[in-house]
């Protein structure tokens, strides 16, 4: 079974989170690979966007005579907003990505592919994520603002958006509704497997992190560690943006929870298998195993 991962079958709650972790362990090193290729560029931009706007709170920590309004005039700058649109391609660039290789395995054959075939799945579909991310953001803020659990409705589907767009090379209105119809009948059972999917990515980030975090904080904070500050920061930055790279877990969990809804609806995976049953594979022409 080692790299055989079958994405278009029906799972239940404890599947999906297995088979997560199973897929990224049968193929981490093809996985890191891409990230580094396709996401590497946004999160060595984002360490230096990061660095300078750490910098510039350091220097204002560090000025007795900066009034507390001066300070938030201060924080809000080119800089942090540039943190922020970064940001925002580095979670584009994960997502597609990660999308992008899991369309590519099943195409073939469920064989993992290189950063190059990746790529040409990641340069047409990064804009459009990228923009359409926009456009979810501003629809999940205003359910949040309208009540907490029109907000909490709705995340389950706008999870799906992603994996609806790439995995099925659609629109942003056609993915928009096909997000919500493959969630009839199945939001609970959704909705708690993304909820625990985000708590363990979270969880290994926030770990990965820590010592960065630690680092940025006695560096900004601690008069003691004057002469060593500037390089707790960067350290410290560097550590928290390479914790990134566990962002791909809650994007293969949802991509499973796609095909599984799919499934549930659809059976387009059991059609595939009815379909090619007794056919050779590779002069394997031994029974499929169910």
């Amino acid at each position: 079974m080692s790299g055989k991962i079958e994405f278009k079958k029906l799972r239940d709650f404890g599947e999906v989170i297995n088979d997560t972790f199973l897929f990224i362990r049968e193929n981490f090193r093809p996985l890191i690979k891409m990230f580094i290729y396709l996401c590497g560029f946004f999160i060595l931009a984002g360490i230096i966007a990061a660095v300078m706007q750490q910098l510039n709170l350091q220097a204002i920590g560090a000025n007795p005579n900066n009034p507390f309004a001066g300070g938030i005039n201060n924080l809000f700058t080119w800089n942090y907003f540039l943190v922020i649109f970064i940001s925002m391609g580095t979670y584009t660039a994960i997502t597609v990505s990660t999308l992008s290789f899991i369309a590519l395995y099943i195409q073939k054959g469920k064989v993992a592919p290189n950063p190059e075939e990746v790529w040409a799945y990641f340069k047409y579909y990064f804009f459009r994520a990228f923009f359409s991310s926009i456009g979810v953001g501003l629809f999940l803020t205003f359910a949040f603002i309208l009540c907490l659990l029109p907000g909490i409705y709705v995340f389950p589907a706008m999870s799906l958006f992603f994996p609806v767009m790439i995995l099925e090379n659609a629109g942003f209105i056609y993915t928009f509704n096909r997000s919500f119809k493959l969630l009839k009948n199945q939001w609970w059972l959704t909705a708690g497997v993304i909820l625990v999917i985000w708590v363990i990515a979270y969880s290994c980030m926030m770990f990965a992190s820590a010592p960065g975090f630690i680092l940025t904080m006695v560096g900004t904070f601690i008069p003691g560690a004057k002469e060593w500050s500037k390089v707790m920061v960067i350290v410290g930055t560097i550590l928290q943006y390479i914790s990134y790279a566990f962002m791909m877990i809650p994007v293969i969990g949802v991509a499973l929870c796609y095909f599984n809804l799919v499934e549930v609806q659809e059976s387009s995976g059991l059609m595939d298998r009815i379909n090619q049953f007794g056919e050779e594979k590779n002069g394997d022409t031994s029974l499929e195993e169910y």
